[in-house]
């Protein structure tokens, strides 16, 4: 299988409220800039209260100015993935008014409202669906940041509610347009947190594939500092991680979000982060691809985001190429020239017990600082390449066999 890359597109103009004053020629300039890195397609972010205001109001100019950003992009050879329910992006939430306030609803189980996302997301599909270089939707961006702790308001809900959410959130992308790669994303509370209903089976058994959001930023690089094998490993951990959960061998995984985050990857090492960041990924069997946060850094004159979002990008916002962007660029140079290798299977799995497979309470072992994380780390930083799978699936029939597994460890045997 080839490895796709690509980039969260990041408007240089305005960040994502390019939406409000939307101008084509500024959109252009910057995919002109993504596709001479060699990339082949962008993950691009509506913003949900501009695009449906009302619960049944789609603003027909919005969705317009979407199909003719992807047609933009796809004049430049670029493929794009549509995320849905932005939601939230960078620190901000962006909600629309019919469910906050005095208008303040569940967003994943109150029926009204879930009806106008499901409608909404098809809307959005059903417009790009004759589009061959449409990839296929996400539902949204870390949605299941609304579903739990740290979010100051968030939408309590149980484990067996977030499922029957995704599936019908998918299901109405894959009716709107069939046969894409309809999928949802989550932010890393999934994998690391026991309590939150969002788990990792609903990452690895619902959509077309899974992604992981790998950001070193929660507790890895504080850890293992910016040098650490575990901070450049922590995107490969949980693509290894995620297959663990994954009921089909062959299941890809998408690395769909990984940025260096100053000052926890300082700005001197964003590009050999960067570098070796995404050749271990590329040591990962499965890997559908890789697509970097993000294309331009934010203008700093648009106040009250927190430091480290300013400067992700492979671009400075008047588009300068960073050393970033220079390092992604020769890493896609040199895998499409032969220089990696189809990467074999990973012989030896470390056995994770998680706890129940469905609620997976024991998540925290995985987060950093637990002790399977850390026991992780040490293996593959010595050499191991070490796979995962789950102390109660070891005995399903085919299932070490259909990933390569030859041989299991229990984590407390390992020095």
């Amino acid at each position: 299988m080839s490895v796709r890359f690509g980039v969260n597109y990041t408007p240089s103009r305005g960040w994502f409220h390019h939406w409000l004053d939307f101008d084509l020629d500024d959109v252009r300039a910057d995919l002109d800039g993504v596709a001479s890195l060699g990339l082949d397609h962008v993950r691009v972010f509506p913003l949900w209260p501009l695009f449906q205001p009302n619960r049944t109001l789609i603003r027909p100019r919005a969705v317009e100015q979407l199909v003719r950003l992807v047609d933009a992009a796809g004049e430049r050879g670029l493929d794009v993935a549509v995320d849905g329910l932005q939601g939230h992006l960078s620190s901000f939430d962006f909600l629309p008014s019919w469910v906050t306030t005095w208008h303040r609803r569940n967003l994943f189980t109150d029926p009204d409202v879930v009806d106008a996302q499901a409608r909404y997301l098809a809307e959005l599909a059903g417009a790009l669906a004759g589009r061959s270089h449409f990839l296929g939707m996400t539902v949204g961006n870390e949605t299941n940041q609304f579903a739990g702790d740290p979010h100051p308001d968030p939408d309590r809900i149980t484990t067996a509610e977030a499922g029957h959410w995704l599936r019908r959130m998918t299901e109405a992308c894959e009716q709107a347009a069939p046969g894409r790669r309809h999928l949802h994303a989550a932010y890393d509370a999934a994998w690391y947190d026991g309590t939150h209903p969002f788990t990792p089976a609903h990452a690895a058994r619902i959509g077309a594939m899974t992604a992981v959001h790998s950001w070193v930023f929660n507790g890895t690089a504080q850890r293992h500092g910016p040098d650490g094998a575990a901070t450049g490993l922590h995107a490969a951990y949980l693509i290894e991680l995620s297959k663990a959960w994954a009921d089909d061998p062959a299941r890809p995984v998408w690395l769909q979000e990984v940025g260096a985050p100053a000052p926890h990857v300082p700005p001197a090492r964003a590009a050999e982060f960067t570098r070796t960041t995404v050749r271990n990924a590329l040591d990962c069997p499965g890997l559908w691809g890789v697509t970097w946060w993000c294309s331009h850094d934010v203008d700093r004159a648009l106040a009250d985001f927190p430091a480290l979002e300013y400067d992700l990008g492979l671009f400075t916002n008047d588009r300068r190429l960073k050393p970033a962007g220079e390092a992604l660029a020769r890493v896609v140079r040199e895998y499409r020239e032969g220089a990696y290798a189809e990467p074999a299977p990973r012989r030896t799995a470390l056995i994770l017990d998680a706890g129940d497979v469905e609620s997976a309470p024991l998540r925290p072992l995985c987060a950093p600082g637990g002790a399977f994380f850390e026991a992780w780390m040490r293996n593959a930083a010595n050499g191991v390449r070490p796979a995962v799978v789950l102390s109660q699936r070891i005995g399903e029939p085919g299932h070490l066999a259909g990933r390569g597994i030859k041989e299991t460890v229990a984590v407390d045997r390992l020095p």
